[in-house]
């Protein structure tokens, strides 16, 4: 096993009741073949029942890899991301690069190995890759043209920013550069945390890379493709956008003059995706994340991952 000071990239992997899934990401971690040595840091987020720090501990042991598995008692995914990353920074102080992928995910032959290449190459400060997204039950054309499940696309190259924390590369300085916490735990429930954590970085002036071949393959659970989740999802997205806005914009009357704006766009978006689509479903997508900020700005946020 390498010495933790020889580490120069640590993967992190927060995960909540979903131990078999977890094997799968973690298999496919350790799969990893690369010129460097990395670590594994997992953090479980129900320290009720910590099946996924078993199960971590179950895998990893025999892997031959450096890991560290941990149990957050503090419910809420902001929680636990800042657990890892903290963990990870201090179990293996030389580790340049730190990364994520979820419990959902399974990461692609060269994923590691192409996606520090890009960091170090581009000297980025943060890079994201793409996910390729599998369906678990037969999905519905609509579904897959829904923007939910849109993604970057193209070339790598420098962008403004990503906005998920599922297949993602931050730099060791991008830590030390920002406040405390670095995940607002305001999101814990919400979700979006990771959305505001790379819209602070941008604001900071930190570099965003895209790397094409650093590949993600998200498994979409059943229950996740329904018109019913979609639509809830996409007036969370709005209530995850207003509340960005509010702590960004410094004015409490701006992110309320947007929403009005929002609502008209959305409308006019709604009625050109339905006109390319021919489906109510993906086109309903931006009317009702205009309506999911009109929602937040009263007061009403939804809570998906509370309990």
């Amino acid at each position: 096993m390498q010495d933790a000071s020889s580490i120069q990239a640590v993967v992190c992997i927060p995960t909540f009741r979903r131990p078999a899934w977890l094997a799968r990401t973690l298999a496919s971690v350790i799969a990893q073949e690369t010129d460097f040595p990395f670590a594994i840091v997992v953090v479980d987020n129900d320290a009720a029942n910590p099946v996924g720090a078993v199960c971590a501990e179950d895998l990893l042991g025999p892997a031959g890899l450096p890991y560290a598995v941990f149990t957050e008692g503090k419910q809420g995914n902001c929680h636990a991301i800042n657990r890892a990353f903290a963990e990870a920074m201090q179990a293996f102080p030389r580790a340049e690069f730190l990364l994520m992928i979820d419990d959902d995910e399974m990461a692609m032959p060269g994923w590691l190995a192409a996606i520090v290449k890009t960091a170090r190459r581009e000297n980025a400060d943060i890079v994201g890759g793409p996910v390729d997204r599998e369906f678990e039950v037969p999905a519905t054309t609509a579904v897959m043209q829904h923007p939910l499940f849109g993604s970057i696309e193209g070339e790598s190259r420098e962008i403004d920013q990503i906005h998920g924390s599922g297949n993602c590369l931050i730099r060791r300085r991008v830590f030390e550069g920002l406040q405390s916490p670095l995940f607002d735990v305001r999101f814990n429930f919400l979700g979006g945390g990771d959305m505001e954590f790379f819209t602070r970085c941008r604001k900071a002036g930190f570099r965003t890379w895209w790397c094409a071949e650093a590949m993600i393959h998200e498994f979409v659970a059943g229950e996740r493709v329904t018109a019913r989740f979609l639509m809830k999802r996409s007036i969370r997205t709005g209530s995850i956008n207003y509340v960005i806005d509010r702590i960004h914009s410094g004015s409490a009357l701006k992110p309320v003059a947007k929403n009005a704006v929002s609502l008209w766009l959305g409308l006019g978006r709604s009625v050109r995706l339905f006109t390319k689509t021919r489906r109510l479903l993906p086109a309903s997508h931006p009317l009702l994340v205009s309506l999911g900020r009109t929602i937040a700005s009263l007061g009403f946020l939804p809570k998906p991952y509370k309990g």
